[in-house]
């Protein structure tokens, strides 16, 4: 048994929000790769997670000595190994990985919210430790498995012009004075970083942050009419969006008169993801998922500043003020597929998801439907995570006769300095994997 490659066992939650039963990608995973694991029916399995998180922290399989001990204790008891020195002295952690990777199946929208820097997060965390539990920054990517949409980032200025125009009830719950100031002060073609920009900026702050102060019974009152209009006037609503009247009675029945009817439908972005495409989530910027199952992968942290669709605690202050108030277009929110030289071999695809921050990149690997194709990976300088998510085959060390069967749900660990090989055994289906890494340089 292999102490450098081994299969560790994950736990997940089972948030409200989540596919009920087998219908949740989280809970076939789940059961697949552990017997032991029996799907309740009548329960929502919503969030796997893979990595040394203390909540849910994943377990060594098959890792010789090793097996039964968390993979938090095994990085803690030896960091240089299952980390490497170049990880430990860039991020100042022995005890964890820098990244929390994880398989999401929404049904439900998930609280619009957003994600404190690294600065913000410590000084949070300082003052409210119950609500903000770790003091590091949270980025994420998310990748869709399936059919996939969420709000990402705030529309571009022209469309919130139009929007706060053309909604009544938007207009009156941000009043006239404000709307007046907003449509007449931007500058869409502004230079990012310049002084119209930072003034850009700040008008859409002035909007955000009268919505979130408005009064609760004024909002309530507010969003019963919206939804009603979406019934009786959606022909308004498709001068914004051809589906945005669809999407606000959707969202109703499943949050009533909520003011992320406002927030969420009206203000940010609809993305809308085909399975392998992908939209990075930076700190500070608004966001929630709609629908759909996908791959996420963050920085190690739980903390979460929320704005809508949701009865948890909302921390309007600081949500206002910390937002970075980006106003980017849906297809700017997508990311690039890019090459990686380190994956070689037989593979259709090998495709590189890498975001602007440091913690993590994740690698998409998919063989065609034939049997013993072969897909070499070099050594990389820091530790990784790896899911298959379709079809099966196995995953071995460069040069070992050890190969390890790995089916669909079962998750691998694979330490710092090592080669391995991806072998397909399906010729029935795509043998598909995501792998979590992390790399100084």
């Amino acid at each position: 048994m292999s102490d450098k490659l081994f299969k560790i066992d994950c736990g997940y939650q089972n948030y409200d929000w989540g596919k009920v039963g087998s219908s949740s990608a989280v809970a076939q995973f789940a059961s697949s790769a552990n017997p032991n694991v029996k799907i309740d029916e009548s329960k929502p399995y919503a969030e796997l997670w893979m990595g040394t998180h203390p909540s849910v922290p994943s377990v060594a399989v098959d890792a010789g000595k090793y097996s039964g001990k968390t993979l938090r204790d095994l990085v803690g008891e030896e960091p240089e190994k299952y980390l490497h020195k170049s990880i430990i002295d860039k991020f100042g952690s022995s005890k964890e990985l820098p990244f929390l990777f994880k398989v999401l199946s929404i049904e439900k929208v998930l609280s619009i919210q957003a994600h404190p820097d690294k600065k913000l997060g410590a000084q949070l965390h300082a003052a409210d430790p119950k609500n903000y539990p770790d003091d590091n920054h949270k980025p994420e990517m998310a990748i869709a498995v399936t059919d996939f949409e969420g709000f990402c980032g705030f529309k571009p200025l022209v469309e919130l012009a139009k929007t706060l125009q053309t909604i009544p009830e938007l207009k009156e719950v941000i009043g006239d004075e404000i709307v007046s100031e907003f449509v007449s002060g931007i500058k869409p073609e502004a230079e990012l970083g310049s002084q119209e920009d930072s003034a850009n900026r700040k008008l859409l702050q002035k909007v955000f942050g009268k919505l979130m102060n408005t009064d609760e019974a004024i909002i309530t009152k507010k969003a019963e009419s919206l939804v009603e209009r979406t019934k009786s006037e959606p022909e308004l609503f498709g001068v914004i969006s051809p589906k945005l009247s669809e999407l606000i009675q959707r969202l109703n029945k499943q949050f009533p008169n909520d003011i992320g009817l406002f927030c969420g439908c009206l203000l940010l972005n609809h993305v809308c993801l085909v399975a392998g495409e992908a939209m990075f989530l930076q700190a500070k910027d608004p966001h929630a998922y709609i629908n759909g199952d996908i791959m996420e992968c963050m920085a190690a942290s739980d903390n979460v500043v929320r704005a809508g669709f949701t009865p948890k605690f909302k921390d309007v202050d600081n949500l206002v003020e910390m937002l970075t108030y980006s106003y980017e277009s849906v297809d700017k929110q997508k990311m690039p597929l890019l090459p990686f030289n380190k994956s070689r071999g037989d593979a259709v695809k090998s495709v590189l998801y890498d975001p602007p921050i440091a913690e993590f990149a994740v690698l998409q690997t998919i063989f065609d439907k034939k049997a013993g194709a072969t897909q070499h990976f070099d050594a990389f300088d820091g530790p990784s995570i790896f899911i298959c998510i379709n079809g099966n085959g196995s995953v071995k060390i460069k040069g070992e006769s050890d190969a390890k069967q790995v089916n669909v749900g079962d998750v691998y660990f694979v330490a710092p300095g090592v080669e391995v090989d991806l072998v397909s055994a399906s010729s029935d289906e795509q043998f598909t994997t995501y792998r979590a890494f992390v790399e100084a340089e």
